[in-house]
């Protein structure tokens, strides 16, 4: 073996990332490819070609990257040793391709000039596919759905999608709320990644984690870039500047109402603890509806897991469908039950026999099912000191359960408890809790959070939810205030897969914040881009009249 190939094979290894076997392939790199686009601007791509005939054909790879063509983000080195052609390219304004970076907005005209030049090349072995995660299965959605309507001839043939959706509005502002620690995290990297070698070094080398732990308490908002990259950052700020999710800044980049559209096949992993599960799980509904539903991976990881088998499950995905390999998977769902530590097939998700419970809010701190007598309950939020987040959904390599019980003694958190369950109960689907709820300010954020009491008193988080009512970037479909100045609020929850055993308890959180997952809400009802000053809340919720507060539970028997 070369030296070359001695380097590429060693790279294979380190990207495999849960291949199941050895590649066979060897394969070679061009690296520098020029693909123009519309406008006249070049991206930057690396082809991966394994040497030999492959039979039977296999697709070629397409993988759009904003954060370079590296094999350890793209995994080309390790779909290249598998097989298939690989063509890795650096977004506009990304990792030497001309153009100006600007998140999600150019993905769709990029992506549509990148498959039909793909398809006029000599080296495309015929059918085409799609593969990455996050932002890379981003760029896959914005043409999937389009091309397979207009130009189906150029259309990509396979999706493979790990940890992504259709549309980064949502995780930006979940239900009127800023997602502040990924969105100024998120602006913080991709700034560094447009920085350039010794300074680059130099930033991280200062571990500027303190410096972003700082700015998410920065105010107003539209700071925090410059309190933790020294200078506005343009994206950021445009975020910011859009509450409302009806923008046309958000709707021009949101390919939700294609995914129905997308007659290729599709396969799509994802975990628990990830930042985009609701939105791909409704992505794959979407799919399911029109009759053509996903293969759906969903396991007991975040949004960055070793742990994933996105890569290996990917080649066995395409290579039955274009080269007719036998399929061993025994149904298309494959999903972690948590609770019970345990694997599970079943035939679509949520799976079948799962329905709703009410379980009631009791102002005495009890959650059941028996409807609750009249009362209240009452805590005050702070939003110079805001409830903290703990746990949850996260961009870190090791996101999960995560004990609640001092969190629960927290005056600004309130809990709703089970007795003890007399037999196993298992959630499957999204818990969706109604709050009847008013505040003294003039916006306020109800977050929700189910956790399971363990006989020893830990409290483990199971999933949880947050939604906003007032203020600036209040919709108009926004539920309205009674006349005692009560609004009936829905809070989903994120979806779980989750097996309370006989003995526990089931808990039920309310509080008015997870900081710095979420921004602080300042109360004052001015936009989240302004707003500097704060008003402490008195928070109340209803437990009595017409609709008493209840979370309803997707239980599967």
């Amino acid at each position: 073996m070369t030296g070359l190939g001695r380097l590429l094979s060693g790279r294979l290894r380190r990207a495999r990332r849960h291949a199941a076997t050895e590649p066979p392939y060897t394969f070679t790199v061009r690296r520098g490819l020029r693909v123009p686009m519309d406008d006249g601007v070049e991206l930057v791509a690396d082809l991966y070609q394994p040497v030999g005939a492959v039979e039977p054909p296999l697709p070629t790879i397409v993988v759009r990257s904003p954060y370079g063509r590296h094999g350890s983000l793209t995994h080309a080195p390790a779909l290249a040793g598998a097989g298939f052609t690989v063509l890795a390219q650096s977004c506009r304004g990304t990792g030497g391709s001309g153009g100006r970076f600007r998140p999600q907005l150019d993905e769709q005209r990029d992506g549509v000039a990148t498959h039909r030049w793909v398809r006029r090349q000599p080296w495309c072995t015929g059918a085409v596919a799609t593969y990455g995660e996050s932002y890379l299965g981003y760029t896959q959605w914005a043409v999937a759905g389009r091309m397979c309507r207009d130009d189906p001839g150029n259309a990509p043939d396979a999706l493979c999608l790990n940890v992504t959706m259709a549309d980064f509005g949502p995780i930006t502002w979940t239900n009127g709320v800023f997602s502040l620690e990924g969105s100024l995290g998120w602006s913080r990297l991709m700034d560094l990644r447009g920085l350039r070698g010794a300074l680059v070094r130099a930033r991280l080398a200062r571990r500027p984690d303190r410096e972003l732990a700082a700015a998410f308490d920065v105010l107003p908002l539209s700071r925090g870039d410059s309190a933790v990259a020294g200078h506005p950052i343009s994206w950021y700020q445009d975020w910011l500047a859009h509450e409302k999710l009806t923008d046309d800044y958000w709707t021009r980049q949101s390919h939700t109402a294609s995914v129905p559209d997308v007659t290729a096949p599709v396969y799509m992993a994802t975990g628990w603890y990830d930042i985009f599960l609701p939105w791909q799980l409704r992505n794959y509904a979407q799919l399911a509806a029109a009759g053509r539903p996903p293969r759906l991976t969903i396991g007991p990881w975040g949004h960055s897991s070793a742990q994933s088998p996105f890569l290996a499950e990917s080649i066995t995905f395409l290579k039955e469908h274009f080269a007719g390999a036998p399929t061993t998977r025994p149904a298309p769902v494959r999903a972690f039950l948590t609770g019970a530590e345990q694997w599970r097939d079943l035939p679509a998700w949520p799976p079948p026999g799962t329905a709703a419970q009410r379980w009631y809010l009791h102002p005495s701190g009890l959650l059941d099912p028996a409807v609750p007598r009249a009362g209240s309950t009452r805590y005050t939020y702070d939003p110079d000191r805001p409830t903290p987040a703990l746990g949850g959904p996260g961009m870190g390599p090791a996101p999960g359960p995560v004990d609640n019980s001092a969190h629960e003694r927290r005056a600004d958190v309130v809990v709703f408890r089970s007795p003890p369950l007399a037999h196993a109960l298992v959630l499957a689907g999204e818990p969706t809790a109604r709050v009847r709820f008013r505040s003294t300010a003039a916006s306020a954020d109800v977050f929700v959070r189910i956790c399971d009491v363990h006989p020893d008193g830990r409290s483990m988080s199971v999933c949880d939810g947050i939604r906003r009512v007032g203020g600036a970037g209040a919709a108009d479909t926004d539920p309205q205030p009674d006349q005692d100045g009560f609004v009936e609020l829905e809070v989903p929850l994120w979806p779980a897969f989750h097996r309370f055993a006989a003995g526990h308890r089931v808990a039920v959180q309310v509080s008015s914040g997870a900081h710095p997952r979420y921004a602080r809400n300042p109360g004052t009802g001015e936009p989240a881009a302004t707003a500097a000053t704060t008003v402490r809340a008195e928070q109340e919720i209803s437990h009595g009249g017409a609709h008493p507060s209840r979370i309803d539970l997707p239980v599967w028997t």
